[in-house]
């Protein structure tokens, strides 16, 4: 039988979060999806891991499972609406019930203004907004007739007006999501909690490319490289992607049943909700 989340009660038990529901992560084969994934996984909850490559999303499945988690993989194409709701009806049929989505599934843009070209523009905003809103719109016509469930949709701090932010469509297109994020939680309650996870500078592929090419030009190696990279921040450290994992995993639990329409920062203090 569903519970419907409406009603469900705070988890004192001090058992796993999330034992018994079911969570659909898209973009789960980069770095934070695939940490999304796996902290869920271990908190109890059935993960189906969607991505755009299926190696990707098989060595996620594949760690939840080393570990004792449940997931199923999933390739999937979120550019257009069709492969959004396709995706969700895949996930719900193979695990019978979808009680949590996490919209991962994001690209960066690099273009300064004078060079961002319409491919680029068109890209950005399908990966980061149009897969984001038809993916949520899918779930939340599974979730409604059962009961409820959590959505977390990710933007970044780009799109909080970051100083150092360069694209424009990406800034665009991830403060489009907090935007959205706002009008789902409120047409969506009370039945489904909606929020939104704000990344800052978070250590993943792209990162340690950064990293090592700092310390290449500066003539020194990738510790002080880092350091120097990371001082501008409240908290001197970037983002690990378990950082951001954590507080999926809060939001989407018990406890933060009475959280909706949220966009939270996790950036070692780098900004403030006006962007400074």
């Amino acid at each position: 039988m569903k519970v419907p989340y409406a009603n469900v009660t705070v988890n004192q038990s001090g058992g796993r979060l999330l034992s018994g529901r079911v969570a659909l992560v898209t973009g789960a084969g980069g770095a934070i999806g695939r940490a999304v994934a796996r902290r869920l996984a271990a908190e109890g909850a059935a993960v189906a891991a969607a991505g755009r490559t299926e190696r990707a999303v098989e060595q996620t499945r594949s760690l939840v499972v080393a570990r004792g988690g449940t997931a199923f993989a999933f390739t999937a194409d979120l550019t257009s609406s069709t492969g959004c709701h396709e995706l969700v009806d895949q996930s719900t049929r193979r695990f019978g019930r979808l009680d949590i989505l996490v919209n991962c599934a994001g690209v960066h843009g690099e273009s300064p203004i004078d060079e961002v070209t319409e491919v680029e523009w068109d890209r950005l905003f399908a990966v980061n907004t149009k897969s984001m809103f038809f993916t949520l719109q899918a779930a939340a016509r599974v979730m409604l007739p059962a009961g409820g469930g959590r959505i977390v949709n990710f933007s970044s701090i780009a799109g909080r007006g970051f100083r150092r932010s360069v694209s424009a469509p990406y800034v665009g297109a991830k403060a489009a999501v907090i935007a959205i994020t706002r009008l789902a939680a409120l047409r969506l309650g009370p039945s489904i909690n909606v929020n939104c996870v704000v990344p800052g500078v978070t250590a993943n592929r792209e990162y340690e490319h950064r990293v090592r090419a700092r310390a290449s030009a500066g003539g020194v190696d990738e510790a002080t490289a880092r350091s120097a990279m990371e001082e501008f921040i409240p908290l001197h450290r970037s983002n690990t992607p378990d950082d951001v994992a954590g507080v999926v995993a809060f939001l989407v639990s018990d406890d933060a049943r009475n959280i909706t329409g949220q966009s939270i920062n996790v950036d070692g203090g780098l900004i403030y909700d006006a962007g400074y």
